[in-house]
């Protein structure tokens, strides 16, 4: 879903004065797009129809559309700043495929279509709002001082409203008149530029709004982010069930074996059971830091305790490649629960990997937050060739940041370097704690 911008990101409510100046300005730069979006628009179209029949119209219209949606962006952002309220989300589809297959992807989004019919249908209503706008205001003023300008014209039998409304000439009347009109037009200006900004704002967001089909597309999201969360689940559950079975359980087996030869030896020969005891403390020692190491790679308290800052620093302590850490967060706030936990998740799995597999000597961690998102990014000098499909380590990560609607990107060419980069979003994301 995109386009939905809450009011308090929009400054608020706004004043009569800033109501009516941003309308202005919002219905004087309406011309200059109406224009530029008109010609586009058609001859875009016009251009891509009649070159479809060699293929040469498919580029063409699928370039016009994204142009229209770009000035549908400018649009929707005007309408919201002139009015001060956020318009209804809308909804674009995800192009698929490649090459030919891919421009049909993108001539087939609905909401494309859309904004191409509003570049064309909008030309003569902004046209007919700039018109109004300016003569309403400036046609308004210059009438309310008309008594400064008027003596100037040369005077003929008939003409002016003073003789259309009396059938004498008079000077005085005429300036009396003007004026009057002059100053009903700029005392009513306010409601004219709001109602011609309600109509151009409710043209825009007839067209250029989908909240069905962006109510639709959230659905499908989170739909798909539920699987995520159950498959991330699911992997780690079997990732800690392979790890408990291959190192703690095997020290544990080995424990109760040794414990066992300890009971028989007490009896007959205790001198032979002492290093047999010693044996077993190793054992459950081992076993006993194998677990801590699980449970950091879960939730590790120093997380929930002191925040991710710290946790990251510890985690990047332990790693055999020399990490560089930079976290650039908010001072004395914390992040959400799964925010952080998803960031930790990322940076730790980042950092395991790139000791396994890159063959890389340094590691940098970046991680930086602003309202809206966390943004990690993990780069070392490896051999590169990291790949997120199905099947590869990172695939984890990439179902793991779904289930906050995050998004994963991989950046490595064969010969390195590797830069992997996660966007956790902010909004939306509760707080657990």
């Amino acid at each position: 879903m995109t386009g939905h911008v809450p009011v308090a990101v929009l400054g608020g409510p706004l004043t009569a004065s800033q109501r009516f100046w941003r309308g202005y300005g919002y219905l004087l730069g309406g011309l200059p797009l109406a224009i530029v979006a008109f010609v586009v628009a058609v001859v875009g179209f016009a251009a891509g129809v009649g070159t479809l029949v060699v293929w040469l119209g498919l580029p063409i219209l699928a370039g016009t559309l994204r142009a229209c949606r770009g000035m549908a962006g400018v649009e929707r952002r005007g309408a919201e700043w002139a009015t001060g309220r956020a318009l209804p989300p809308h909804h674009y589809r995800e192009p698929r495929g490649r090459g030919i297959g891919r421009l049909f992807s993108m001539l087939a989004d609905p909401q494309s279509w859309r904004d191409l019919l509003h570049c064309v249908i909008a030309f003569p209503v902004r046209v007919a709002m700039f018109v109004i706008t300016v003569v309403w205001t400036v046609g308004g003023l210059g009438s309310a001082l008309s008594v400064t300008w008027q003596w100037a014209i040369p005077r003929d039998d008939g003409g002016g409203l003073y003789w259309l409304l009396t059938g004498n000439q008079s000077l005085s009347g005429e300036v009396a008149v003007s004026t009057l009109l002059g100053m009903f037009m700029l005392a009513t200006a306010p409601l004219v530029i709001r109602g011609l900004v309600a109509t151009r704002a409710g043209l825009a967001r007839g067209l250029l709004t989908n909240q069905t089909a962006a109510l639709r597309a959230r659905a499908a999201q989170l739909e798909s982010s539920r699987r995520a969360a159950v498959q991330a689940e699911a992997q780690t559950l079997r990732r800690l069930e392979r790890d408990i079975h291959d190192g703690p359980q095997q020290r544990l087996v080995r424990l109760n074996m040794d414990l066992e030869a300890v009971a028989r030896r007490l009896d007959d020969d205790p001198e032979k059971a002492r290093p047999l005891v010693a044996e077993a403390l190793a054992q459950s020692r081992e076993a006993l830091e194998e677990l801590r190491a699980l449970s950091r790679g879960i939730a590790p308290p120093i997380l929930a305790d002191r925040g991710l800052g710290p946790a990251l620093a510890a985690a990047a302590a332990r790693c055999p490649v020399e990490v560089s850490l930079d976290v650039a967060l908010p001072q004395g706030q914390r992040l959400a629960a799964a925010v952080e936990n998803t960031a930790y998740f990322v940076v730790t799995e980042a950092l395991t990997n790139v000791a396994k597999h890159s063959g890389a000597t340094l590691c940098t961690v970046v991680v930086t937050a602003d309202a809206d998102r966390v943004l990690v990014q993990v780069r070392d000098d490896g051999r590169g060739g990291a790949h997120p499909g199905k099947g590869h380590g990172l695939a984890g990560l990439a179902d793991r940041l779904a289930t906050v609607e995050g998004e994963l990107d991989v950046a490595s060419p064969p010969g390195g370097p590797t830069v992997l980069t996660a966007e956790i979003p902010l909004r939306g994301v509760g707080d657990d704690r």
